[in-house]
Order: C-alpha cells, then sequence, then structure tokens
C-alpha cells in the first residue's frame, strides 16, 4: 500500500538504523523528511546512525547532518523518549554511552528491551555482537564496507547514463550486498542467535539492523524485525498505538508499506512478513509505556 505523505503521521515508536551519518552515501535529506512527517512517543536509533568508520577516512559532516540532531532534540524537547543502541560503524558511543546518557536527553545502550503497547517484549540491538565476521575477522567488515560504497559510487553513474536514456534506475549494489550479507548471515547463523538471545532475555521478538535487508516475519520462534537502511531503502519500523508493527519505506511524497502485522479473528493472533497490496487495516488502542532494561 503507498499512501500520501502529507500532514504528520503520530506513532507510539519509531525504530530505524543504518543512517550512516558522515557517509557520503547517506539519504540524510531523505531522512529529515521523514522525521518531520512524523511524530512519535518513543524514538529508537539502533546503530550505525553516525559512520565513525567513513568519518576517519574523510570529514564529511554536512550541515544537513546537523539539522538531523536538530530534529531529534526538538522531537525530545516535545516529549519523545530517545533510545540508542550503537553499532560496529559507531561503536566508540559504547566507550562513551554512560557519559552521553548523562550529558543528553538520549539512552545509550549496546541493547535494550521495549514492551510494545499490547505487552509483547522486544530486544533491540543493532546486530553487529552476533555477526560471526564482524567479531572474528573486522579487517573483512572495513574492507567490505568500503567495497560497498565504491559499488554505490558506481551505481550512481550508470543509473544518471540510465536515466539519460531514459532506462529505468538499476540497483545492482543492493542485489551484491545482498547476497553477500546472505552469505554472511548462513556462515554466522545471524537470525538464530539473536533468537536465542531474545528467549534468554524473555523476549518474544527482536528488532535489528546491521545487514541492510528490511524484514519483518516469524523466525526461530520469535518475531524478527530488521529495519533496514538509510543508505538505499530508507525504511523504518512503526509500532501502532495498538502495538501492532509496519515496516515502511519513505519517498519523498509518499509512505509505502512493505511488511505489517494484522489482527486477526478479532483476536490478538497476527499474520506476519506478508509484503501488503491491498489497504492496510486501521488499529485504535491507548498509548502504553516503554520499558527499558539493560
Amino acid at each position: 500500500m503507498i499512501r500520501r505523505a502529507s500532514r504528520p503521521s503520530v506513532y507510539r515508536t519509531v525504530f530505524v538504523s543504518d543512517l550512516h551519518l558522515g557517509c557520503s552515501y547517506s539519504q540524510a535529506e531523505m531522512f529529515l523528511g521523514f522525521l518531520e512527517r512524523c511524530d512519535a512517543e518513543n524514538i529508537y536509533l539502533v546503530g550505525d546512525f553516525i559512520d565513525g568508520w567513513s568519518l576517519k577516512r574523510s570529514w564529511q559532516w554536512s550541515p544537513l547532518c546537523d539539522q538531523v540532531l536538530e530534529r531529534l532534540l526538538e522531537m525530545a524537547s516535545c516529549g519523545a523518549n530517545i533510545f540508542y543502541t550503537p553499532g560496529n560503524h559507531d561503536a566508540f558511543l559504547r566507550r562513551v554511552g554512560r557519559l552521553a546518557s548523562q550529558a543528553a536527553c538520549v539512552t545509550v545502550q549496546d541493547e535494550l528491551v521495549h514492551e510494545l503497547a499490547d505487552g509483547r517484549r522486544f530486544l533491540v540491538t543493532h546486530g553487529d555482537l552476533f555477526d560471526n565476521v564482524e567479531l572474528r575477522a573486522q579487517w573483512l567488515s572495513l574492507l567490505g564496507g568500503a567495497a560497498y560504497e565504491f559499488l554505490i559510487g558506481a551505481n550512481l553513474l550508470v543509473n544518471r547514463v540510465r536515466r539519460s536514456l531514459n532506462l529505468k534506475p538499476w540497483r545492482f549494489s543492493a542485489a551484491i550486498k545482498t547476497r553477500v550479507k546472505s552469505a554472511v548471515r548462513f556462515m554466522s547463523k545471524f537470525e538464530r542467535r539473536l533468537a536465542e538471545h531474545a528467549r534468554d532475555r524473555g523476549c518474544e521478538g527482536v528488532i535489528c539492523g546491521h545487514i541492510h535487508m528490511p524484514q519483518l516475519g516469524r523466525q526461530h520462534c520469535i518475531t524478527y524485525c530488521n529495519t533496514g537502511d538509510w543508505v538505499e531503502h530508507c525504511t523504518a519500523l512503526l509500532e501502532h498505538p495498538s502495538g501492532r508493527l509496519e515496516l515502511v519505506q519513505y519517498h519523498p511524497d509518499s509512505v509505502e508499506t512493505l511488511y505489517e502485522e494484522e489482527p486477526r479473528s478479532g483476536r490478538d493472533l497476527l499474520q506476519y512478513g506478508r509484503r501488503r497490496t491491498r489497504a492496510r487495516v486501521s488499529s485504535d488502542g491507548d498509548h502504553g509505556r516503554v520499558a527499558i532494561g539493560a
């Protein structure tokens, strides 16, 4: 389903990850447009929000990056709770997390437990700590990151030529990354390890980022949610006032639903991971509170 992004939408919680602020290919302008069209009680920045790797190679922090942070601070001043779970590209925040939490209106922890309005508990973490490649061969991850940036640059040039020939864009960089990440997931048992840890924490689901593959569905007996990224996909996971989850892709003039939970037969039974092609079911419910655990 595609709906026009006109007036601001109100959500109980917004989960986003992998904006990579400071990287030349970050879709910061798109993300700022998304923030300006939504309001939320809780905002989770699920890692790699700032790209320390890129900033270390070449300082590319722009005024647009400042505008994104200013918008988040504005939302916090209006009452939004902001939580940050660092990833591999912003791991430096793990060392200063406690200080950052005290100095700013944001809670910084490696993992958090979020309670949905319907009572379900979800583990929230970036995911890099469950990636064997990242843990055991970080040099390979660094090399892969540089190669990915090169692919995106090449993809932009190719699509510029394709547009001049009136051809549709071809996202070969995303296709290559998907194949590589699928191999990494297979080797490191990424989703399985996350699911096991979530169950150990007494959670019914997990919300993560890291692999730039937006997804909402049932895996390994839990609800698995990957928020995607703001480099190519421009996706976010939304919690509605009832606790229903929806994975959306943002466009400048619209918001497209990719996957959505929906109630069945008036009971709290849910259908997961189905691509939406027809009108979504509206939901009602009271705003609940967020529960945070270390």
